[in-house]
């Protein structure tokens, strides 16, 4: 029988662990308050507190954020520091490929140790399509913390007779929220007496353009402050579907059929405007936690979510909540966390934006701040990224047999003419490694990322030893 070496073991072990979890997280579902839920229940078990969400209000405090957990990228298994010559040899013919475009860089780093092992050309700005959505995550949570929440509130006029719902930016309101909403102004109206009231909309928070500059497009709603399911036309939750161009009137007169369902009746059909002079809340509900959110974008690739957190971003750092001011606030706080900023620019928060230029070191110091342990703010931004061959748009790559699957964890990102690819992967060794490959002037968007999925599996693959 051969001899199993030390680090075979660990080897195995980091896959075994890896894949089951990978498993548990599609299995129990995606998101609950920010911790995936097999992950959570660990910590759960472990710190004698719990980060669940059942959908009840928040304390006049806030809510509680999930509990802490130990740092994210450690080293696993082995006590080996890798080196950069394992890696030059078994990526640099991959980096060799047509494939990959015109242009293409990469950059691979240690995580325990934060030593750039592999790298090439990893400073220059490229279009990161949607693997820009790391930046507009580290920045949000940096900015409002994990725990935070969107509101979406009612007001009254001191008689009752004008409602106004006023959007807080959350596009994630669904139809079982907007109907507590209407049973708690009803419970309001009747105790005032009211039975006949005026509704107006106010989406004031947002500034600045309201359509993305791709214009009107499958993969995201007109970015409006009030919306529901982000403006689906059908029952999808996520990935392209058809979108409303009038998400914020939408959600008005549904919320006017929920009171007239409720012995409410409205005269008039609800109309854009700020709440009257002296008008107090008098029902709100709230998104989940920024971490589930966070999450969630970056497991499906929300760009309609994504947006919402520059958004918010910008609102927290005193700027306008448009195109141009959420940028702005991206990049004044990943400039507080210390990372490479030279020549980024963050024209959105999706990445649909050809505009936005990022480099694969940025992406990659991105990733090692989110492991942090003196940030453990940002590791929602670790625990959403997609599961090879098991969760979000991985789901379906790295399957038939890759030494990768289980062991990347990713953020993908597909304009046309680019393909890239940021995340963290355990390596034949054990260690944890970070990784970002960018690559543009790409015509085949299946060829490029096979050729960006072998980079991923060659990184996995590799002991990385000498």
């Amino acid at each position: 029988m051969p001899k199993v070496t030390t680090w075979q073991l660990s080897a195995g072990s980091a896959l075994i662990g890896l894949v089951l979890a990978a498993g548990l997280i599609v299995a129990s579902g995606p998101w609950d308050s920010g911790q995936r839920t097999a992950e959570r229940d660990w910590a759960a078990a472990r710190a004698g507190t719990g980060g669940t969400d059942h959908g009840q209000p928040p304390r006049a405090t806030g809510p509680a954020p999930a509990p802490s957990a130990p740092a994210v990228l450690a080293a696993l298994g082995s006590d080996a520091t890798p080196t950069g010559k394992g890696l030059a040899r078994a990526l640099g013919p991959l980096m060799d490929d047509p494939a990959l475009g015109t242009d293409h860089t990469g950059v691979v780093i240690d995580a325990a140790t934060g030593k750039r092992l592999y790298a090439v050309k990893a400073e220059r700005p490229m279009t990161p399509a949607s693997t820009v959505k790391l930046a507009t995550m580290v920045a949000g949570l940096s900015a409002l913390g994990p725990d935070h929440r969107i509101a979406t509130t009612v007001l009254a006029s001191p008689d009752g007779k004008q409602l106004t719902l006023r959007g807080g930016g959350d596009p994630t309101l669904d139809r079982a929220r907007l109907d507590a909403l209407a049973d708690d102004t009803v419970r309001v109206l009747h105790d005032r007496g009211v039975t006949s009231v005026r509704i107006g909309y106010d989406t004031s928070l947002y500034s600045g353009p309201v359509q993305h500059p791709i214009g009107p497009n499958d993969n995201i709603a007109p970015v409006t402050a009030l919306m529901m399911n982000e403006g689906r036309l059908d029952r999808s939750a996520h990935g392209p579907a058809p979108r409303s161009g009038d998400p914020a009137g939408d959600v008005a007169r549904a919320f006017a059929l929920l009171l007239a369902h409720r012995s409410v009746s409205t005269a008039h059909a609800p109309a854009p405007g700020r709440p009257p002079a002296h008008a107090k809340p008098v029902a709100r509900t709230y998104s989940a936690p920024l971490s589930g959110l966070v999450e969630r974008a970056l497991t499906n690739s929300d760009n309609d979510i994504a947006e919402a957190i520059a958004r918010q971003t910008a609102l927290a750092t005193g700027r306008p909540a448009s195109f141009d001011g959420a940028g702005r606030a991206v990049k004044a706080q990943l400039s507080k966390l210390g990372l490479p900023l030279d020549a980024a620019r963050f024209a959105d928060g999706s990445g649909l934006d050809r505009q936005d230029k990022v480099s694969a070191s940025l992406l990659g110091m991105l990733l090692l701040r989110a492991g942090d342990p003196h940030h453990r703010e940002l590791r929602p931004v670790l625990t959403g990224l997609p599961v090879a061959g098991f969760s979000g748009t991985l789901e379906q790559r790295y399957t038939g047999g890759s030494g990768a699957t289980g062991l990347l964890r990713a953020k993908t990102g597909t304009l046309t003419g680019v393909n890239t690819l940021a995340g963290t992967v355990v390596d034949a060794r054990g260690r944890l490694l970070v990784l970002a490959f960018m690559a543009s002037g790409t015509t085949s968007p299946g060829a490029a990322e096979s050729a960006l999925d072998r980079l991923g599996t060659a990184v996995a693959s590799c002991g990385c030893s000498g």
